[in-house]
């Protein structure tokens, strides 16, 4: 009996913490379906993110941080790159490896030259994979050298989980990895193509062109591109975008979109395969969406209340023997912010700084930050410095302040 009943309890517990499991398993989603905005929960990508342009804070991400094959969307990187190393009259020869390239492609023949510009609306408007090859070795010599190039500029940009193989997404893996990065730092290199790039208008202007025809340096070939970034028609202050699609990859798309003060750029990785071409549409377009329906730029003024901090073994001139330093903290910029916020959202601000420091002081040198949060994350922070020089005490002026203090007691007794 007593076997039996032990076999009934173990069988039991057993039992119990199955349950557990399973109704913390449970729990687990029920929470992470509802941390996504109700407009957001049915995104047929599998990895997503919506980024505030300006700041580059992410707004909204489901599994936006998974590496994931990027397919064509490569090719914002491999134009930038394209345009911030060369001329746009460069004369491009067309190698085999370039002629050979799979579709999509523009049907170059080895020998055959271009001119740079024409081939990067070939790459941008109808995703032809011989220009980028073309491209990529007109500027770095091969296409390996140009991924190098790649690689290097986006660690340059933080982008830690990018790894770039080919000039035109085409699958690709080696023996450090596969072609690949995340949807936050998908947007973030687009950001860089928009934002901060000093070709970033040359980029747009390529971008946003609806057709362009040109031919052959030889003029004995005419060719005809068409732009087929469709969110450009669909909704209003779209401002460049590029798809892509590889049987690994699936459905892709990276794209930005400006109203007034706001700009919006939007990820979309493994967003379904063949049969479902138009997901990314709809995911692209409910994003934008939600970005312009619920957020909204705020004034940031009112910052907490920052005490002087005391400089140990720090003196000012006229103070005496026993009296302690202190040095005043400022702002080394505006204290003015201007965030672009969630409805719901509200920034809280702190001052993060010791009670005290260690004399000598010199003005400028850092004593802390202001710091800027939103739901616990840090999007701005304002280094606090040292408005005045304090000096440390020495023998010379503590021998000094000591002789003062003993004139002062005597002339106290005479009197």
């Amino acid at each position: 009996m007593r076997k039996i009943r032990q076999k009934r309890i173990r069988a039991f517990t057993a039992l119990f913490i199955l349950f557990v499991q399973i109704w913390s398993n449970a729990a687990t989603a029920v929470c992470a379906v509802q941390t996504a905005p109700e407009e957001l929960q049915n995104l047929y990508a599998q990895s997503a993110v919506l980024m505030d342009a300006d700041s580059g804070r992410i707004l909204f991400e489901k599994n936006g941080y998974e590496k994931r094959a990027m397919a064509s969307t490569t090719k914002i990187f491999t134009c930038i790159l394209a345009l911030e190393h060369a001329d746009l009259q460069q004369i491009v020869t067309v190698s085999k490896n370039a002629a050979r390239q799979p579709k999509v492609h523009l049907n170059m023949q080895e020998g055959e030259e271009f001119f740079l510009e024409d081939l990067l609306y070939s790459l941008m408007l109808e995703s032809h994979n011989d220009s980028a090859v073309a491209i990529a070795e007109a500027i770095s010599g091969s296409t390996e050298q140009f991924a190098n190039l790649m690689n290097k500029k986006a660690k340059e940009l933080g982008c830690r989980n990018t790894y770039f193989i080919t000039p035109n997404g085409l699958d690709g893996k080696d023996a450090r990895g596969f072609h690949s990065t995340t949807a936050a730092e998908l947007a973030r290199l687009l950001k860089y193509c928009i934002q901060e790039s000093p070709k970033r208008e040359e980029f747009l202007k390529i971008t946003r062109t609806p057709s362009r025809s040109f031919q052959n340096r030889a003029g004995t070939r005419s060719f005809s591109c068409n732009n087929h970034n469709a969110l450009l028609k669909m909704v209003d202050g779209a401002l460049t975008g590029k798809t892509g699609f590889t049987s690994e990859a699936g459905y892709c798309y990276v794209g930005a979109v400006r109203r007034g003060d706001k700009t919006f750029i939007i990820a979309l990785l493994a967003c379904g395969w063949p049969g479902h071409k138009s997901w990314k549409w709809q995911d692209a377009k409910t994003l934008v969406n939600y970005a312009f329906g619920h957020y909204r730029y705020q004034e940031i003024t009112e910052i907490p209340d920052i005490s002087p901090v005391e400089a140990l073994e720090g003196y000012r001139e006229n103070a005496d023997l026993f009296s302690p330093a202190y040095v005043t903290p400022e702002a080394s910029a505006s204290t003015k912010l201007r965030v672009l916020l969630r409805d719901d959202e509200q920034v809280d601000v702190f001052v993060k700084m010791d009670e005290t420091v260690q004399a000598p002081i010199y003005r400028g040198d850092l004593l802390g930050t202001i710091c800027y949060t939103i739901n616990g994350e840090v999007i701005h922070r304002i280094p606090l410095v040292a408005k005045e020089k304090i000096k440390k005490k020495n023998q010379a002026w503590i021998f000094k302040k000591v002789i003062e203090l003993y004139l002062m007691q005597y002339r106290s007794a005479i009197d």
